[in-house]
């Protein structure tokens, strides 16, 4: 047994006629629900009024409820709650601080370095003096001697 299928057109006037009784029905059945959802707001509109408003006075007795007491959880916090959280942080921080490093090594080092630093500018100064001194002494030295001639190449010289 062998499908064939058939490749014979269908009359336009039969698939137009087919196509218009869709398009005829697609449009009856939407006026239906357009009628039905009319019918189905008007029945349930008064409902959802009532609902909303009963949603609307429960929402103001919950409010004029909850106002005071968070009101009053406001000045607990405020007056009691507040400084005793402040004072356990403040424990809390003194306690987790590490201790300060000691400078003890660092100042032993800068007080020999400045103790070095002074040794040497006063040996420096005490060379310096004392260079000065031997100049001074030769000075004074050969001022009091006289010079005396040598006769035979004319030089001065000291005995």
């Amino acid at each position: 047994m062998s499908l064939m299928m058939s490749i014979r057109r269908k009359p336009r006037d039969e698939v137009l006629s087919r196509y218009g009784r869709v398009r005829e029905a697609c449009r009856h059945g939407a006026e239906s629900w357009r009628q039905n959802a009319s019918v189905a707001a008007d029945r349930i509109a008064p409902a959802a009024q009532r609902t909303r408003d009963v949603a609307a006075d429960r929402i103001m007795d919950a409010r004029s409820w909850s106002a005071p007491r968070i009101d009053s959880a406001a000045r607990y916090v405020e007056g009691g709650l507040a400084p005793r959280v402040s004072s356990f942080l403040t424990d809390m921080a003194g306690r987790v601080e590490p201790p300060k490093p000691s400078h003890r090594g660092r100042n032993i080092t800068l007080m020999m370095l400045a103790a070095m630093a002074a040794v040497g500018v006063a040996g420096a100064i005490m060379t310096k003096r004392s260079s000065m001194q031997s100049l001074m002494d030769d000075t004074t030295k050969s001022e009091h001697e006289t010079p005396v001639r040598s006769e035979a190449n004319s030089h001065v010289h000291t005995p």
